[in-house]
């Protein structure tokens, strides 16, 4: 295998660290690329063949390294969250599925209305690796016990759309969850390729903070006293809300740290550089995107105090709409208006990188650095928002890492 890519894309986006590690490549050349963990613990393409010219523009099409173009319709369009068509916040019925999910189970649910009122066949998600507890492998889930097992945030890199090849030549109806930038590769891959809509016909996502690397996982290990060789198990969340870090260990032992503790102080310090320049950690691509609905104290920053999870459910497609609509009225959820203008109070790290990336790009483009293209975000909207001391912090801090190698 090739250390160096020689696909101009491929090569263009791994120089300026713009790898969201989706592994959309791997899915348009299965048989030249594959996704590999570096040595930084992220999982980037590894070109082992040619690619063809066909595949080299698909590659470029669908890559979220080379840009995003988000296209409203007349559809209501925020400036910070995105096209969308309602907001309820709530949760799941079933208070086992309440209880074993990072928030309130909302997302789970809507996947067990899909599997059980035959909508699809199954359903593409991320799931713990039994061989690497603290890592994620792509999962096909057919029933509910399936998704009550995978549900819960995974603060590690995943590639879920690496291996869809299968999925695109089958006959089945696929219910695809995945990180915002997975959601906006398959979009765009569907432009291309008519089986994706006819193969995935409901894409679901969630609030995105960023992706840690394996690295970070391992130093929450190192934090709590849990040696990796004796994991069995690992919870980044749930069972509870927020739930904590939870590791298992081989002699029945347990290690856990706060949520606080183990995305605040060290996870989040892990997020790889695409991340720091993404206007989309709302998954504005998805027909239904879902998210924490945290309680904000008398500053207007969320709570983090253990509680029964309330999920934000957002529809932004008539699709998504629909499937809601049915979850609710199947009695497999429990929701109700939320005013969208509260977001911003409860979401406050989605609301400074929504504002913040032009900043950061501009200081990117000064040094003559590769970035994404990105359409429809309202970024100038945004960034007069931010205010002129935060852009300047912002661009001069990414100018400043740039230079000197520490994006």
């Amino acid at each position: 295998m090739s250390a160096q890519p020689t696909s101009p894309t491929l090569r263009r986006i791994l120089s300026g660290k713009l790898c969201a590690g989706c592994g959309a490549c791997a899915a348009i050349a299965p048989d030249a690329v594959k996704m590999g963990v570096s040595v930084s613990g992220y999982l980037r393409p590894v070109q082992s063949a040619e690619l063809s010219d066909a595949q080299e523009s698909r590659i470029r099409q669908a890559c979220p390294g080379v840009g995003l173009t988000l296209e409203p319709g007349d559809r209501p369009d925020h400036p910070l969250w995105g096209p969308y068509l309602s907001v309820h916040s709530g949760h799941a019925t079933d208070p086992a599925l309440r209880q074993n999910a990072s928030s309130g189970g909302a997302l789970s649910a809507l996947l067990v209305h899909l599997l059980q009122s035959g909508a699809v066949d199954r359903v593409v998600q991320t799931g713990a690796d039994p061989a690497l507890p603290i890592a994620n492998v792509t999962v096909l889930s057919e029933r509910a016990e399936e998704v009550f097992q995978a549900a819960g945030s995974r603060y590690v890199p995943s590639a879920p759309l690496a291996e869809i090849e299968p999925l695109l030549a089958s006959t089945e109806r696929h219910a695809f969850v995945g990180k915002p930038c997975d959601v906006a590769a398959l979009r765009a891959l569907g432009k291309t390729d008519p089986r994706v809509a006819t193969r995935f016909p409901y894409m679901l996502s969630f609030f995105c903070a960023g992706v840690p690397s394996l690295s970070g996982a391992r130093e929450v290990l190192s934090t709590m006293g849990a040696p990796e060789a004796q994991v069995r198990q690992f919870r980044f969340r749930g069972n509870g809300w927020p739930g904590h870090a939870k590791a298992m260990l081989g002699d029945g032992t347990e290690r856990r740290m706060s949520y606080a503790d183990s995305w605040g102080g060290i996870l989040s310090r892990h997020v790889q550089f695409r991340c720091k320049i993404c206007p989309d950690g709302t998954g504005s691509f998805a027909d239904i995107v879902c998210a924490d609905a945290w309680e904000a104290d008398a500053e207007g920053y969320p709570t983090f105090t253990d509680r029964p999870g309330i999920s934000l459910v957002m529809a932004r497609t008539p699709v998504g709409a629909e499937v809601m609509e049915q979850a609710v009225t199947g009695g497999r959820l429990s929701l109700q208006p939320f005013d969208i203008d509260g977001l911003e109070s409860i979401q406050p790290g989605q609301t400074q990188k929504r504002r913040f990336t032009l900043a950061r790009t501009s200081a990117l483009r000064l040094l003559l650095r590769p970035v994404p293209r990105y359409r429809g975000f309202h970024l100038a909207r945004n960034a007069r928002r931010a205010g002129l001391r935060g852009l300047t912090r912002n661009f001069l801090g990414t100018l400043r890492r740039a230079i000197v190698g520490h994006l």
